[in-house]
């Protein structure tokens, strides 16, 4: 860390970086920030860089193939500070296990800061609720024992989009279900979740609602819930690669109230789509929020993960850091 940053005063000295530090000027024709004078550049800081397992993986053949252990040692191996962990791709949840990847970790030099899951709240059905509830609820257990400080989560979706690809083609719209609509789903989603904090706040594991399909499509739809609730356990995991319209207002809306930055990089073309996203444009609407939090790399692209994580990491270096003090 303290070689990339001597690199990185190094080159803004000479003008050489697209990248702003807060407060610089900025050049309309470029896009792009003036680079840090060498008088605040002792003062400037990379965020914490970590990689989703998910990246290793994106649901491309069995889990086994790519073990929380292997990608625990390719991420130490490229040079992340940390990892984060998808609760699918996981092959155990019996505390031996556990334990074994927060020791690989360790032995690693990686931070466990992330831990993703999946449920669903958005459903007419009450025991449906209840059971997914419980879930997220031992699923916040699994993260207290693995020592990790935040838990992604989801609404879920309305489900009635015949397949997750056909649900991508429609840029994640789905109709409600019938006799039902949005607000009663808000309703829904605001009253399970609110019941899952407790849980949260006793092992002190930050839930972090996603803009991730369904009511969490939109930055308004995140935005009220975590409005209602309303609870310092429940904040923001903000994903740069979810928001298919007006991105960058979005992730500007969710910016103040976010635990933990999901980025997407899409070398090689993606799965369901891709996205030209402005990273250096993203780095300072989270300079300016104050964000000093995990950026948490998801690769979602076709390119081989050996060539494109790496390249990945780097965008993320240059684009995300703030000044200290």
């Amino acid at each position: 860390m303290k070689k990339d940053r001597r690199q990185f005063m190094q080159m803004s000295a000479l003008g050489s970086l697209g990248v702003l530090a807060t407060g610089c000027s900025v050049d309309p024709s470029a896009g792009k920030e003036t680079p840090p004078s060498l008088a605040t550049t002792d003062k400037i800081r990379n965020n914490p860089i970590g990689v989703s397992t998910y990246s290793f993986w994106q649901f491309n053949g069995p889990k086994e193939e790519s073990s929380i252990q292997s990608c625990i040692d390719r991420a130490a191996a490229m040079g992340f500070d940390g990892i984060e962990i998808l609760h699918v791709q996981m092959t155990s949840e019996e505390n031996n296990y556990l334990q074994n990847l927060k020791r690989r970790a360790l032995e690693a030099g990686l931070d466990i800061y992330g831990f993703s899951t999946h449920q669903g709240f958005l459903n007419p059905d009450e025991n449906y609720r209840k059971e997914n509830i419980q879930k997220t609820i031992d699923q916040i257990e699994i993260a207290y024992r693995l020592g990790i400080p935040t838990m992604r989560i989801n609404t879920g979706r309305w489900g009635t989009s015949e397949s997750f690809d056909v649900l991508m083609a429609n840029r994640g719209i789905e109709p409600a279900i019938e006799g039902y609509d949005d607000e009663d789903g808000f309703e829904w989603v605001i009253d399970s979740i609110g019941q899952c904090l407790g849980k949260a706040a006793e092992c002190g594991v930050v839930l972090g609602l996603e803009n991730h399909w369904g009511l969490g499509r939109t930055a308004q739809g995140v935005k009220r819930i975590v409005d209602a609730i309303d609870s310092p356990w429940l904040q923001v995991t903000l994903d740069t690669g979810n928001f298919l319209e007006n991105p960058y207002d979005q992730l500007e809306m969710l910016a103040p109230q976010t635990c933990l930055m999901q980025t997407k990089t899409y070398y090689g073309e993606g799965k369901w789509y891709t996205l030209d996203l402005d990273y250096p444009r993203i780095g300072k609407i989270m300079r300016d929020a104050g964000y000093k939090g995990y950026i948490s790399l998801e690769f979602e692209g076709q390119e081989d993960p050996n060539t494109a994580i790496p390249k990945s990491l780097e965008v993320m270096k240059d684009s995300f850091y703030y000044e200290l003090g």
